[in-house]
């Protein structure tokens, strides 16, 4: 009973899959919303070990060119990394690299939106280039370019017919 509601564990797998190299083009775009918490800035503190005051401590940031507590910038840039790994090109894709430079300062209860957005297919090696941006409220917060790594329909024929041989 529970191996048919389950179903293959192949096809399973296929429903989680993001796009492939080949169903790719330049222009393709997609996007993240979050609203900045007390709780995700501590959370990040946590895991990261960035426990820098002007994250953490109030009297401290309001004394600092920000007037005030300020989120990780990291934690602005993960959100780009959650539309790459979620969104586009999806699971199955590998981060290879970002460049990122910082505009303007993220506080708790801004909301962020991350974009993505194809800049460049690279045939033969299955890469893509993107342009990052975060904003809040519509301005640039962060921007960038990111290179992935993306599986390819064809790769994954081969694969399938070589364990099919063998």
């Amino acid at each position: 009973m529970i191996k048919k509601l389950m179903g293959d564990v192949s096809a399973r797998n296929a429903k989680l899959h993001g796009y492939y190299f080949e169903d790719l083009s330049e222009g393709m775009s997609d996007v993240y919303a979050k609203t900045i918490t007390d709780a995700d800035v501590i959370t990040f503190a946590g895991i990261s070990g960035d426990t820098n005051p002007v994250h953490l401590n109030h009297e401290f940031a309001s004394a600092t060119m920000f007037e005030g507590q300020v989120a990780h910038g990291m934690l602005t840039a993960s959100f780009i990394s959650t539309v790459i790994g979620t969104k586009l090109p999806g699971p199955g894709c590998v981060y290879l690299g970002q460049e990122l430079r910082f505009t303007a300062p993220v506080k708790v209860g801004d909301t962020v939106m991350a974009g993505c957005t194809v800049t460049k297919l690279v045939p033969g090696k299955n890469i893509i280039e993107m342009d990052t941006i975060c904003t809040v409220d519509g301005k640039v917060v962060l921007e960038g370019r990111a290179t992935v790594l993306v599986p390819s329909k064809t790769a994954k024929a081969k694969r399938t017919r070589a364990a099919t041989a063998a």
